[in-house]
């Protein structure tokens, strides 16, 4: 209602992304009718937000939302959402992207145990997994164009563990191997061939090989690697050199040692700047104590002179 939308924090980016979501609805659906789906579209995001402000509207919601309107209807899809939006999609809708990226990193994990080559070669390409991140927070509602695919996948996922999105990520990449080897090695060819998902995958097939990977290598047993993959990326991460020479000395040794080099050089600065100052002072009082000395030599002279005749006389009568 129209109580939701106001002073509504997501109501503009909640609106914008609705409108761009035409091609989420049936072709051919009167445009009257679409019209009215999206309006209940914008009322229930808003909804589950307002009922639960600890959850944060992130672009690619409207997607997943958009999905069981059209399956349910407004009333069950809210109740739905709301209920996925706390369990299922939890990690995504925090204030940052912590969780999200940490998820994905599982995706190179897998691939690692089942295919080692695939996974060195897009090590070496450093295309990363951003490539997968809408086919997770969508579940991929958003990149395929064929409803009944997204329906089947959406029925799996919500009967497994919220981790599955990525296992099903990662057998998509597994089962275009060939496609990926023979791609050229850097990271726009690997990302522009990955992005593009095939939309005439044989879905039943790769639903199966995801569960059976989810068995074989549980998500306890890659937390380790994909927390590795995560501090890999992080530019601490490159200060291997550094993190051992601080391990033999202390970290600030150098800037000690230019410190008290700094230190040396503004004393020699200073004494240099500050001498010729002195010996001006030492100049000036000798020249002051000289001519002193001058005056009372003269003056003794001339008093000398005027009594040395009598003084003479007094000696030698």
């Amino acid at each position: 209602g129209k109580e939701l939308r106001e002073d509504n924090k997501d109501y503009q980016q909640v609106l914008l992304d609705v409108r761009r979501s035409l091609r989420r609805f049936p072709p051919g659906m009167p445009d009257d009718q679409r019209e009215g789906l999206q309006e209940e579209l914008i009322d229930i995001i808003l909804h589950v937000l307002k009922r639960n402000p600890q959850l944060h509207y992130y672009q690619g919601y409207h997607d997943i939302v958009v999905t069981f309107l059209l399956v349910v209807g407004d009333r069950l899809a809210t109740a739905l959402v709301e209920k996925l939006s706390t369990h299922h999609l939890r990690d995504f809708m925090d204030p940052t992207m912590d969780n999200t990226k940490h998820i994905l990193n599982y995706l190179m994990p897998i691939i690692d145990q089942v295919n080692p080559e695939v996974h060195d070669f897009m090590q070496s390409a450093e295309v990363g997994t951003i490539f997968a991140l809408s086919w997770l927070i969508t579940w991929f509602g958003h990149v395929l164009s064929d409803f009944r695919h997204v329906v089947r996948l959406y029925d799996f996922f919500l009967a497994c563990h919220p981790l599955m999105p990525i296992y099903f990520a990662a057998v998509i990449v597994l089962h275009r191997e060939q496609e990926v080897l023979d791609c050229e090695c850097d990271m726009a060819s690997v990302h522009h061939l990955l992005s593009q998902i095939p939309q005439d995958l044989p879905y039943e097939t790769l639903i199966s090989k995801a569960g059976d990977l989810f068995v074989q290598f549980p998500p306890s047993e890659l937390a380790k690697e994909a927390a590795q993959q995560q501090a890999d990326r992080t530019a601490a991460s490159t200060f291997k050199d550094f993190e051992l020479a601080s391990v033999q000395q202390r970290p600030d040794t150098v800037l000690r040692q230019r410190f008290r080099e700094r230190l040396r050089g503004e004393e020699r600065t200073k004494s240099i700047l500050t001498k010729p100052r002195t010996n001006r002072f030492v100049k000036l009082a000798v020249m002051g104590l000289t001519v002193a000395l001058g005056a009372a030599a003269l003056a003794v002279v001339k008093s000398a002179l005027e009594w040395a005749p009598k003084f003479e006389l007094q000696i030698f009568p």
